[in-house]
């Protein structure tokens, strides 16, 4: 295929799309109540309205000089608007690769041109979509696949105005990063402060019954004692914390919690770690060895 663009950038060969008249709705699920309280149309006008629902529109508050920076969010209908004579220039995320044999599906490939190139390198490298239409009475859609997810945009050629720009912003992938900034702040900041190696006591036997979140170890640094539990305890329930009395009395004492440890803020030569109530509760028996009775 002979492309006015193919000057700008080496071009891909794509594969056109063959749309047929009728749409076929090949599986639905949908419980018989939801069917019954929607009382379906035909399938083009479900089709329709679903794409109409999915269709993303440029806002301004999306752009950033002259490029529209959308959201990207899973099956979404990215609208891009293309002038002829004018390129556009769809980025992708840095470092994402395309796959796939045809990793840049058109449904018109005759009166688009279409290709891609790279920017940046490494870790900062970025793949470009190039696109421009030959009338500006035509629109299509794009199928874009990659190493990370699948875009969906719609083409739209007009004759007064173009997008120079399109690029998406990841919220999805900026909560996960979040979390596992957090999660590492937790893991990697200090239990506490003034802790002196010399002073650790860990002659402590953990008895009684095994729930999941049966501590996985105790010391102390002859001041305040550290109750460590699995990593998962942030996601259960801590359990109260008893000193037990030289008369086998038992009293709730103040601790605070520092990630996945329990902090005590003196010692004791015997403690129990209780969840529930009657023949259901779970104790959970903490001695320290290294002090006498």
């Amino acid at each position: 295929m002979q492309l006015a663009l193919a000057a700008l950038v080496k071009m891909r060969p794509l594969t056109a799309i063959q749309t047929p008249d009728d749409i076929h709705l090949l599986s639905r699920q949908a419980s018989p109540t939801a069917a019954r309280r929607s009382r379906p149309s035909d399938p083009e006008t479900q089709v329709g309205a679903a794409n109409d629902a999915a269709r993303i529109q440029p806002e301004d508050a999306g752009f950033q000089n002259a490029i529209q920076r959308y959201a990207f969010s899973e099956g979404a209908l990215f609208q891009i608007y293309a002038k002829p004579g004018q390129v556009t220039d769809i980025a992708l995320q840095e470092g994402e690769q395309l796959v796939g044999p045809g990793p840049v599906a058109a449904g018109d490939t005759v009166r688009w041109m279409i290709g891609d190139t790279l920017s940046g390198s490494g870790s900062t490298q970025r793949v470009h979509i190039l696109v421009k239409p030959t009338r500006a009475d035509i629109t299509t859609n794009l199928v874009i696949n990659t190493d990370r997810r699948t875009y969906h945009v719609e083409l739209r050629a007009n004759a007064r105005v173009y997008m120079a720009s399109v690029s998406w912003f990841y919220p999805e992938d900026e909560l996960i990063a979040l979390r596992r900034a957090e999660a590492e702040a937790v893991r990697t900041a200090p239990i506490a402060d003034g802790f002196t190696i010399e002073n650790l006591n860990f002659d402590y036997r953990i008895s009684g019954d095994k729930p999941d979140w049966r501590p996985l170890r105790v010391f102390d640094d002859g001041q305040r004692t550290l109750v460590e539990f699995p990593p998962d305890i942030a996601q259960g329930e801590m359990p109260p914390f008893f000193v037990i009395g030289e008369e086998g009395e038992a009293e709730l004492v103040n601790y605070r919690v520092n990630g996945r440890y329990l902090i005590v803020d003196r010692l004791f030569h015997k403690a129990e770690l209780r969840l529930g109530a009657g023949r259901r509760q779970v104790r959970v028996k903490i001695t320290n060895r290294a002090r006498s009775e």
